[in-house]
């Protein structure tokens, strides 16, 4: 077994972590040749490190197959070029099978999905993501974290427990929860991912963060890596001036409990004629008056 390179996972994930889409064919089957002109563009335009299997590729519509396939296309086009974040969720028994998978096939890290269950105890919690550690000791673990009513404390613990959960992607809309979650679990042991992506970005930077995610950036990588550059600098003036460009797109991504979230990312896309528009249910296409004003909001932008 390899010696744990943590410290470059660490790195990893203090920078954009990109979230690729997922394109579709016309036959509602994994596009590859899209998919992989995709993943090529992100790391072209600087992105080094993705998460395939994320919410913005729709994780949870796909098949296990699938996500099997999506993972084992991002590891071989990323070999060499950047870090691979991979999803991992659902039940147990699938989450550690995805970690192993994902181990596999070449991912240097995991991000474990809020486990998807209507009652979640807080040992439960810890248990949970233990055990897909414990699977998986050379990998570095990333809870993905949305639930408001979990406490830094648990995951400290987790930490104790799994010395490779190393970061957290915290997606909780409350910069200042945010802080106070950072903090009570030991600000230095974990790397702290902005999960709310360039919205919240500024915000969480303000308090500790050092890296966000981003479905923005298969739009357009450089936007991202530029509010990412202002936000490491401290200048604010910069990123705010940068944000206010990016927060009517993000708003509409955002909207209705972010339905169309995902929808909107595959939008522009298809306006820059990079891959369909298609997404499965329970989301949905955009309607056309949203199209235009899609198209209207990415129009010179620099990919």
């Amino acid at each position: 077994m390899n010696t744990p390179d943590f410290a470059t996972q660490r790195d990893a994930l203090a920078d954009v972590v990109a979230i690729p889409v997922t394109p579709f064919t016309a036959d509602d089957t994994l596009d590859t040749a899209a998919h992989r002109a995709l993943l090529n563009r992100l790391l072209t335009g600087g992105i080094r490190t993705l998460t395939p299997n994320g919410n913005t590729g729709e994780f949870y519509a796909l098949s296990s197959q699938e996500r099997a396939a999506v993972l084992e296309l991002t590891c071989e086009v990323a070999a060499g070029r950047s870090a691979v974040l991979a999803g991992v969720g659902l039940d147990l028994p699938t989450a550690i099978a995805s970690a192993e998978q994902a181990r596999a096939a070449g991912a240097q890290m995991v991000m474990v999905h809020q486990p998807v269950h209507p009652y979640v105890s807080q040992d439960g919690w810890v248990d949970y993501h233990r055990a897909i550690a414990d699977a998986v000791p050379e990998l570095g673990v990333v809870p993905y974290v949305r639930n408001p009513q979990l406490g830094g404390q648990l995951l400290s613990t987790l930490g104790e427990l799994c010395p490779n959960v190393i970061g957290v992607k915290y997606a909780v809309p409350d910069a200042t929860r945010f802080a106070a979650f950072a903090r009570d679990a030991g600000f230095e042991r974990f790397v702290w991912v902005a999960g709310l992506a360039e919205s919240y970005a500024p915000s969480y930077f303000a308090v500790g963060a050092t890296g966000f995610t981003s479905g923005l950036a298969n739009v357009t990588p450089s936007l991202s890596l530029e509010l990412l550059s202002d936000l490491r600098t401290g200048d604010y003036p910069a990123a705010m001036k940068l944000w206010e460009r990016i927060r009517p797109f993000e708003e509409l991504r955002a909207a209705h409990q972010s339905a169309d979230n995902v929808a909107v990312v595959k939008e522009a896309l298809a306006t820059l004629g990079l891959c369909r528009r298609d997404i499965r249910p329970p989301s949905s296409e955009l309607p056309g008056e949203q199209r235009a004003l899609v198209a209207g909001l990415i129009s010179g932008w620099r990919t």
